[in-house]
């Protein structure tokens, strides 16, 4: 059974900790406040989940899942998210990260910060424009007509090729953007966030998508 390490347990990582759990993985959650904290959401996701540190996480996972506030990847444990994929959930508030200029300009994406402070993961973009409740409640089969489709964004093949499996698996049809540069097409404020789309639509958002407000 492979695991899935989650570094975040807030609406986004407990919802896509039910879904790996749903699918045949073990689930190893962490948040800032330490593992005792998630009691209630370990009994909840069941037997097959346990919380740990985000150390513990990382270093038990196969594949790992940061979703956790821009302002606080700096705090993330570098060493045993070594070598692995890192799927990179997260959104530019500026409201709660305060200002990062590289964004402001236009000059970045979330998911390079990232990459930057996880220079030896590979990091790939999922779940990030999707609303939590959605994630388990909007899948449908493959070849269901009008499919949900989610973007993903990576410089790794083997990354990009695990996220568009685990959406298969989570129900929703995948768009791959591009490499993490591109990512910014998918991002906070742009057509394509948090909106309900099947592969065609999302397609023609990221098309229109400005760099720049």
């Amino acid at each position: 059974m492979s695991t899935l390490g989650i570094i975040g347990a807030g609406h986004i990582g407990s919802q896509v900790a039910r879904v790996a759990i749903a699918n045949g993985y073990y689930v190893v959650i962490a948040n800032s406040r330490g593992p005792e904290t998630l009691a209630d959401l370990v009994a909840d996701l069941g037997p097959n989940a346990r919380a740990a540190t985000a150390a513990e996480a990382a270093a038990a996972a196969d594949v790992a899942v940061v979703t956790i506030p821009l302002g606080r990847i700096d705090d993330l444990p570098v060493d045993e998210l070594a070598g692995k994929i890192v799927l990179d959930t997260n959104n530019y508030y500026f409201e709660r990260d305060g200002r990062i200029p590289e964004l402001d300009r236009g000059e970045t994406t979330t998911s390079e910060l990232l990459q930057r402070a996880l220079p030896t993961s590979r990091v790939v973009k999922a779940f990030n424009h999707i609303g939590a409740a959605d994630i388990t409640t909007t899948g449908t089969p493959a070849g269901t007509p009008g499919r949900r489709a989610l973007a993903t964004a990576g410089d790794d093949a083997e990354a990009v090729d695990f996220v568009t499996r685990f959406y298969d698996a989570a129900g929703f049809d995948t768009v791959n953007v591009g490499p993490l540069s591109e990512s910014w097409r998918v991002e906070r404020d742009r057509p394509a966030y948090v909106v309900r789309q099947n592969a065609d639509e999302l397609r023609a958002n990221l098309a229109i998508a400005n760099r720049l407000p």
